[in-house]
């Protein structure tokens, strides 16, 4: 299994030192890093990358909001071979009809990022599964109007705040699911209370143990009252050696 970091989890310390912020994630052990609204960033970020032996095998960024010939261009420099969009704002999951025309909507982006060898996916919150259409949860529904080449990426956390069982949600969704997002805490939706993996309340091992065939589970804390890098390292040295 390759663990991965959302950088998004660093942003304070990468805007004010993006390269030694970098250094400091390859000192800490993590190998890969998923980069967010990259495009800015993209030279810098390749640098530091490059430096420091990490990869980035996906990335977030607004493909659905935003130019997406800037993005996968973007994404192509920084070696990420699977561009994941992260948000699609909770009005839009309420219809089938909705839902279906934001899987047309990531369906044409798949298209467009295999002219550049790219992937494409997405990520949900906790309201794609709070949100029912009949039984079944508005991410199932997705899924199922997504080409067979548009992956998702699972918060495992959010999609424990929005009433899934994380684990059962996996094994329904299958090869879908080719990234999971890994964090802990009170199973909340105060960011501020989530905390290093496995030290808070979800069942992490049970949730690696139904998706295996992964290509990363992504380290995030949304926020942290308290020393992030310390979070980042507690969360990599018990995905490690843990076993809760």
């Amino acid at each position: 299994m390759t663990y991965s970091l959302q950088l998004y989890t660093l942003r304070t310390a990468l805007g004010e030192d993006l390269p030694g912020t970098i250094r400091r994630v390859a000192d800490l052990g993590y190998t890969a890093v998923e980069p967010y609204n990259f495009v800015a960033t993209a030279d810098e970020l390749a640098e530091a990358l490059t430096a420091n032996g990490l990869s980035a095998p996906s990335g977030h960024a607004p493909l659905l909001r935003a130019d997406q010939d800037e993005i996968f261009e973007a994404a192509r420099k920084l070696g990420i071979g699977t561009v994941i969009d992260p948000h699609v704002e909770r009005s839009h999951w309420t219809t089938d009809e909705d839902i279906r025309a934001t899987a047309e909507a990531l369906n044409a982006a798949a298209r467009k990022g295999a002219g550049y060898g790219i992937t494409v996916g997405y990520h949900n919150h906790e309201f794609e599964l709070e949100e029912r259409i009949g039984d079944t949860s508005a991410l199932e529904v997705l899924a199922g109007y997504l080409d067979p080449e548009v992956v998702l990426e699972v918060d495992t956390y959010w999609a424990a705040v929005g009433g899934e069982d994380p684990a059962e949600l996996l094994r329904r969704l299958g090869d879908r699911v080719r990234f999971i997002h890994i964090k802990d805490g009170p199973l909340t939706r105060n960011d501020k209370e989530q905390v290093a993996v496995g030290s808070g309340s979800m069942r992490v091992r049970e949730v690696l143990d139904a998706a295996p065939g992964l290509e990363a589970a992504v380290v995030e804390l949304d926020d942290f009252d308290g020393d992030i890098f310390t979070a980042i390292a507690d969360s990599l040295a018990y995905l490690n050696g843990g076993t809760k």
